[in-house]
Formats: C-alpha cells, sequence, structure tokens
C-alpha cells in the first residue's frame, strides 16, 4: 500500500521537480500536484509536464493532498505555508526538504497551528537548480534524515520515512537539533569554505580572473563546483543555523591555526599524522557507498 495517494510540491526547482520525477518512476499511481510562485518555473513545468495539474495558487495545490511537501529555501518555509494554511486539509501532512530542521519545525509550526508538521531532508543534490535541472535518481542510495519534533505522530513518522524510501533513499531519523550540528559539519561548513576559498581567489589583484581559471588543479576545480550552489538556498542555510555554523567555524578556526603554527614551524610529522587521519574519512566514505571510489572522482579523461 502506498504511503500516499495524493502529493503536493512546493516549489519546483532541482529537489521537488527531481520528487516528481522520482515518483512517476516508483510510484506512478500517485497523483502529483505542483506549485511554484514563479510563473515562468509553473510554465515549465507544465509543459515538461512534471505533474498530473500545476495549480496557479499555494491554496489550490494542497486542497485535496494528503502529503505537502515543501521544497523552498529554508527562508521562504514561513510565507510560503501561510499561503496555503487556510486551504490545507486536517489531515495532511506537511513536510519539506531544507538543510536546517529545527528552525524550518519552528517556523511551519506557528505558520500552521493545527498541522501535522514532519520534516526530512534528503540530503542530495546538484550545483545546478531550477525544474529543468531535476532527475528521477537524484535520492537513490542517498540519506534523508527525517527529523519530526517531539510529541510527533509515530504513523505520520513511518509514512513520511516510507515515501522517501519508495524513491530510494536511505532513512536516519534525528532531533531537529542533532541534525543541524551534524549538518553543520558536514554540509554547511564545507559550503562556507568553498565560497570563501574561490571568492578570495578572483579578489587576489596579483592573479587575474584568467589564470586561475587557467590553471585550477582538482582541489580548487571541486571547490568551484561547490560555490556554483544556489545562493539563495545557502543564504537562508547560514542564517537559519547559525549558532551550529558559528560553533563549526570555530572549531574550524581553531584547527587552521594549528595547522598554520605546524606549517610555520616546520612540523612535518605533525602534517603526515594529521593529513594520514583525515584519509581515513575519504575511505568510510566510500566504503559506506557515498562517493565514487574511481580515481579522480570518476572523471572521465577520453
Amino acid at each position: 500500500m502506498l504511503p500516499f495517494a495524493r502529493v503536493t510540491i512546493i516549489g519546483l526547482g532541482l529537489i521537488g521537480s527531481s520528487i516528481t520525477r522520482a515518483v512517476r518512476v516508483h510510484m506512478p499511481t500517485v497523483r502529483l500536484t505542483g506549485y511554484d510562485a514563479d510563473p515562468e518555473v509553473r510554465a515549465t513545468a507544465d509543459r515538461l509536464q512534471l505533474c498530473d495539474d500545476v495549480a496557479d495558487s499555494a491554496g489550490a495545490a494542497v486542497i485535496d493532498a494528503d502529503l505537502v511537501i515543501l521544497c523552498v529555501p529554508v527562508g521562504a518555509m514561513a510565507s510560503a505555508a501561510a499561503e496555503f494554511a487556510a486551504d490545507l486539509p486536517a489531515d495532511a501532512i506537511v513536510s519539506d526538504v531544507g538543510s536546517s530542521k529545527a528552525e524550518v519545525l519552528r517556523v511551519l509550526t506557528e505558520a500552521l497551528p493545527n498541522a501535522t508538521i514532519i520534516p526530512a531532508h534528503p540530503v542530495a543534490g546538484t550545483e545546478r537548480s531550477g525544474p529543468e535541472a531535476g532527475f528521477a535518481s537524484l535520492f537513490h542510495k542517498r540519506w534523508c534524515i527525517v527529523t519530526p519534533g517531539e510529541g510527533a505522530d509515530p504513523v505520520a513518522v513511518e509514512r513520511v520515512a516510507e515515501f522517501w524510501r519508495r524513491l530510494g533513499a536511505d532513512i536516519e531519523m534525528m532531533e531537529p537539533e542533532h541534525h543541524d550540528r551534524v549538518l553543520a559539519v558536514t554540509s554547511h561548513l564545507p559550503h562556507l569554505i568553498a565560497y570563501t576559498i574561490v571568492g578570495t581567489a578572483s579578489d587576489l589583484e596579483e592573479v587575474t580572473q584568467s589564470e586561475v581559471i587557467k590553471y585550477s588543479a582538482g582541489g580548487f576545480r571541486d571547490f568551484t563546483r561547490i560555490a556554483a550552489s544556489d545562493p539563495t538556498m545557502w543564504r537562508d542555510v547560514f542564517l537559519t543555523n547559525k549558532d551550529a555554523v558559528l560553533d563549526m567555524l570555530q572549531r574550524f578556526s581553531e584547527d587552521l591555526t594549528a595547522l598554520q603554527r605546524a606549517i610555520r614551524l616546520g612540523k612535518g610529522e605533525e602534517l603526515f599524522e594529521h593529513f594520514t587521519r583525515t584519509r581515513a574519512i575519504r575511505r568510510g566514505i566510500i566504503e559506506q557507498g557515498q562517493d565514487d571510489p574511481a580515481p579522480d572522482f570518476g572523471r572521465s579523461h577520453e
């Protein structure tokens, strides 16, 4: 039995459009309704036939839904929810795909005080955005972290978890606050570092932009991929998860200072031990199937 029969997606960018495509593949009998605040995105979604129906308002999109998934930047969650609050069916479950969970749970609970809210975070994505960027296999063998609030209905939690299992995701349960600390170090801080490094390179007066691009080695090239991610989404992530991000940033700064000192004092053994320890993290990621073990990150050299 399917966990939901009528699913509404609010926000038809990369994640939202990937959900619709994955539902088409794995749960083809589910009726899909979509909505996006941008009329051009709605027109594109309609042209691509991402949904059975692309509504012209958020209220119309949710009116008969039994699952509503908010796929909007975390800073827009409250306003997006307010748009359909009056039309949300009493028995519908509301979820989301945001990268910070405690603040999302708070604002959704405030905007939808009588709704069943089960936040979730599929840990998947690319640097591309928009409805044409989505693909059905985006969530396959990727983690989806379900973060119910205290006292959440266990049946509703399991229905949301089963929905993501059907799309190929592996499920993990976490408290919202714990999720935010974990993602601060595994996702948010790396993005902040990437934005900083790429910005620093572009600002260096003695290195022209053409040289930065021309001589981009693998490390810098990979940072530019991360730094090409949606600026609106990441602005909101840092603002809504600022406490955890600032904590991890402080720890990173302390570690960076220690490495700086080791380099200045020529402590080669200390550097070697540090690099050996961090290399093991990469092996662990590959062993758990979270990345491609092929040389050079699976890049083609044809």
